[in-house]
């Protein structure tokens, strides 16, 4: 009876032990996080261009098949890490491209795992881009945390400027969308100059827009993988995540043709959130391209 009692008397401690852990796993490598493990909770908020200060006219869409910084076949991955302490893995990836309701696109995935002791993530993104104007296709998250999983799924009709989540009713979109997954895609293809800010509308859901890009400078930086000359970027969202104006993110490209992450660094409320560069495979040689028709 008295062992009872002490095992009542211990379920909260306990309890509220797991519930802990919860919290910190779901702010390092939950949902937001996963996208921010890859830059993809940049919201995808890709439009217009407007300089602020020096201005520029806007970048041209990308027209069909011109050549771009990644391929099929490229492959990142990275080191995720909450302070020092290493907590997950992260990768991106272009998979292939395939015939998308009659337009070429490629398809692309993000996919982040690991976590802390009694709760494990794994979450992938995975977006279709057109290859003809660069517009978002369709746009997929699938979570598994904590023993739970689901599926989003979104189809994104740039020609009607509508989305549809799930089996929902379409919603109102915005033209020539770009979804989480493939806004550093779409920034590897654009002209970033030191000292410019650049303000996007083309997230696909138009709530979440804009996103500003600051381009801060540029540094020579050590990771895993090597050392690199990057381009120094702060992007600033219209939320309270850790990319909003006080959260003070940071991401490296690499300062070169291939425009590729190799570092971010960011701030949340209990600790700093970081992704290095682990190893870069880049795309094999051109030769037939794999087209698969879904």
């Amino acid at each position: 009876m008295v062992r009872r009692e002490q095992q009542r008397r211990a379920r909260p401690c306990r309890a509220r032990r797991c519930r802990a852990r919860c919290s910190v796993a779901r702010a390092l490598l939950g949902p937001g996080a996963a996208a921010l493990a890859l830059c993809l909770t940049l919201s995808g908020a890709i439009a217009a261009q407007s300089g602020t200060g020096n201005e520029q006219a806007p970048p041209s869409p990308v027209p069909a098949f011109t050549p771009v910084p990644f391929a099929v076949g490229e492959r990142l991955t990275y080191d995720v890490k909450f302070g020092a302490i290493k907590v997950g893995r992260g990768s991106m990836e272009v998979l292939d491209t395939v015939t998308l309701r009659g337009r070429p696109a490629w398809h692309t995935r993000f996919r982040v795992r690991g976590g802390i002791p009694f709760y494990r993530v794994d979450d992938v993104l995975e977006s279709w881009i057109d290859r003809a104007d660069f517009n978002s296709l369709r746009f997929v998250q699938d979570f598994e945390e904590g023993g739970r999983s689901r599926e989003i799924r979104y189809e994104i009709f740039p020609e009607r400027a509508v989305y549809r989540e799930n089996d929902k009713a379409e919603q109102p979109s915005v033209a020539d969308p770009l979804d989480d997954g493939s806004f550093l895609y779409f920034v590897r293809t654009i002209p970033l100059d030191v000292g410019q800010t650049y303000e996007f509308h083309r997230y696909f859901r138009p709530d979440r827009n804009p996103v500003v890009v600051k381009v801060i400078g540029r540094e020579t930086i050590t990771v895993p993988a090597g050392t690199f000359r990057t381009i120094v970027l702060q992007p600033i969202i219209k939320s309270k995540g850790i990319f909003s104006e006080n959260g003070q993110a940071r991401i490296w490209l690499s300062d070169d043709a291939a425009r590729i992450m190799v570092q971010m660094k960011s701030r949340t409320k209990i600790g700093s959130l970081n992704l290095y560069l682990q190893s870069h495979r880049p795309p094999p040689p051109p030769t037939a391209t794999t087209d698969t028709s879904r």
